[in-house]
């Protein structure tokens, strides 16, 4: 027995969420629907422009680690946050919400806490604009053989790759888990990433575990359709995972191949869905129950969390399985 279930490595970011109209995003100069990248000055300028907004612990991998500590698992993250305000917030929430935060806040880092101005617009896109800061600075130091070592499973964030010492950082991670018998696996984060870190990212798929991603990010890693990267994916990954908004989720590993609808609603706010996918996934993979079950799992967890704001679970999603049948 290892002392964690599943370890998740990424950024530590504070998520800060507000409603707004559509005009306010041209307004501000924000490009819908995407992930972007702002420096300090520009995300003290947003954060002033968030009329009742909402705070909470954040970071895709992060939220992940959290929607498994709530299904009751012992969960731990490798993260980077600075002694500061937000940063003593996000190591006491993280810890409140069932997880473990397990690097202490930095009392003199140079750079404050993360933070992602996320505006969510009324048919419940998000359009996140992330400050950095600290979580960038995420290096080997930061990863501990007594938590990589004693992770099951360990879950991999793709944005890490954007600064040299979180690709290090990465790489000690994974080769530690599995060189203690543990399984690694990756999310790919981001299409934008995967242009970035192509050749990297089609060599980890191949020598990983498990490999998560949307249609859009399968389609940048091989530069192609989507059917042909999945067919390609299924001759170099072990275990293949496309999310497809809207649309069946497809999993396969090896000759098996499993789809499982999805049922298309309107979101509230869609921050998370892809995180908590990815938790109720894990959950059902570090159970080892079936792909089409791992698949359901997944399902469920994103449908709750774009059912509210906020990237992680309100709802008890353990009994959100049980009404389902799955466990």
């Amino acid at each position: 027995m290892k002392k964690f279930k599943v370890v998740g490595i990424g950024n530590a970011i504070v998520d800060v969420l507000c409603q707004t109209p559509d005009g306010t995003l041209s307004e501000l100069g924000i490009e819908k629907g995407i992930m972007q990248l702002i420096e300090r000055d520009r995300a003290e300028s947003l954060y002033g422009e968030m009329a009742e907004r909402v705070q909470a612990p954040g970071g895709s991998v992060a939220n992940t680690m959290a929607g498994l500590g709530a299904l009751g698992l012992k969960t731990g993250f490798i993260g980077r946050v600075r002694d500061d305000a937000l940063g003593r917030f996000y190591a006491e929430s993280f810890t409140s919400q069932g997880s473990e935060f397990v690097n202490a806040p930095v009392p003199e880092g140079e750079l404050p806490t993360s933070r992602c101005m996320i505006f969510v617009t009324p048919d419940g896109e998000r359009s996140m604009n992330t400050y950095l800061g600290i979580s960038s600075e995420v290096g080997p130091d930061d990863v501990s053989d007594d938590v990589a070592g004693e992770a099951e499973i360990l879950f991999l964030e793709g944005y890490l790759y954007d600064k040299p010492k979180g690709k290090e950082a990465f790489d000690r991670a994974a080769k530690v888990c599995r060189d203690a018998g543990g399984r690694a696996g990756i999310s790919l984060s981001d299409p934008f990433c995967c242009d970035r870190h192509r050749p990297d990212f089609q060599r980890l798929v191949t020598q990983l575990d498990y490999v998560i991603g949307n249609e859009h990010e399968w389609e940048a890693l091989y530069d192609t359709n989507l059917d042909s990267a999945l067919d390609r994916a299924a001759k170099e990954c072990r275990l293949v995972v496309c999310t497809r908004s809207g649309k069946d989720v497809v999993l396969i590993r090896g000759e098996e191949r499993v789809t499982v609808p999805v049922e298309r609603i309107t979101p509230v706010d869609a921050t998370g869905a892809g995180d908590q996918f990815a938790a109720g996934f894990l959950y059902g993979l570090s159970m080892d129950l079936p792909l089409e079950t791992c698949g359901r799992m997944g399902v469920i967890a994103g449908r709750e969390v774009i059912g509210h704001m906020g990237p992680r679970p309100e709802q008890d999603v353990m009994a959100l399985f049980n009404e389902a049948g799955l466990v």
